[in-house]
């Protein structure tokens, strides 16, 4: 005869484990005061965290160096290669690129530790909107660096390397294509933040969207000198591939602000008036 099978006496949970609420910004913040001594400790911590990221990810820049290298002499028009003036030049750049691409890898641990160690003294509110805008920080900056290696730097070269060519024979230097890579992709990175600076400075209360419309004119001439800046030739066909971009993310920062900081975070309650006549 077969015999009968049992059910596996198996108890289910009847309640589900809770979801940790995240911290109540209405709360009163509860700063902790540390001694200096404190601060320096968690300062060493921090540095030493930084510098460990970036020695692990300076084994993959090693690894990404050599193409990054050549992908660097295709887009600079310099088919025989880039011209040395010392016989060290070439494993100079080459660790150069190698720990440039080492800070772009541990780029994410660096801005949190950064944050981290200034986060003590914020309050709940402003944790909050910071915390929230670090994945923007990164994305912006890889957007702007993208640009720029991509799009920007590329044209930028080869209208250089076409200019009056019957006259001058391009054969650019090393170091001045990998100094002209590094001031451009660094350049729009950070310039590429302007937008999240602007919802920034509206959340705060610290500038409204309607200021920021007032001011176009001026923001349009700010933008023009920090093209000038960030391009390190003088033609303006340069000048216009960093200005282009930027007079467009300024639009969208205004554009930000009136959509979601038309309330500032820190709003200062209503003044009663004195009783007392």
């Amino acid at each position: 005869m077969a015999r009968a099978l049992r059910r596996p006496n198996i108890k289910l949970p009847t309640k589900l484990p809770k979801i940790p609420k995240l911290p109540d910004p209405n709360e009163p913040d509860v700063f902790e005061e540390m001694t200096l001594l404190e601060h320096m400790i968690e300062l060493r911590d921090r540095i030493m965290k930084i510098v460990i990221a970036v020695g692990l990810a300076f084994i993959g820049g090693l690894v990404l160096a050599g193409p990054v290298l050549n992908e660097v002499r295709l887009r600079a028009n310099a088919m025989e290669g880039l011209d040395i003036r010392s016989p060290s030049d070439p494993i100079t750049l080459y660790m150069k690129i190698a720990l440039y691409v080492a800070i772009g890898i541990a780029a994410p641990v660096i801005v949190y530790q950064i944050v981290a160690f200034l986060a003590p003294g914020l309050t709940r509110k402003e944790k909050r909107l910071v915390y929230t805008s670090l994945p923007f920080v990164s994305l912006l900056f890889i957007g702007g660096v993208s640009y720029a290696f991509f799009f920007a730097i590329p044209r930028a070269l080869g209208f250089l390397s076409s200019f009056q060519e019957d006259v001058f024979s391009w054969q650019p230097d090393g170091n001045e294509v990998i100094g002209f890579y590094l001031t451009v992709m660094l350049g729009l990175g950070l310039a590429f933040q302007l937008p999240l600076v602007m919802f920034l400075l509206a959340k705060l209360g610290i500038m409204s969207h309607a200021r920021m419309r007032a001011g176009r004119r001026y923001a349009v001439l700010i933008i023009m000198v920090v093209a000038a800046i960030i391009t390190p030739t003088t033609d303006p066909f340069n000048m216009m591939l960093v200005a282009a971009p930027l007079l467009a993310l300024y639009e969208v920062g205004i554009l930000l602000a009136w959509l979601f900081a038309r309330t500032p975070l820190l709003q200062t309650p209503p003044s009663t008036g004195s009783p007392e006549s």
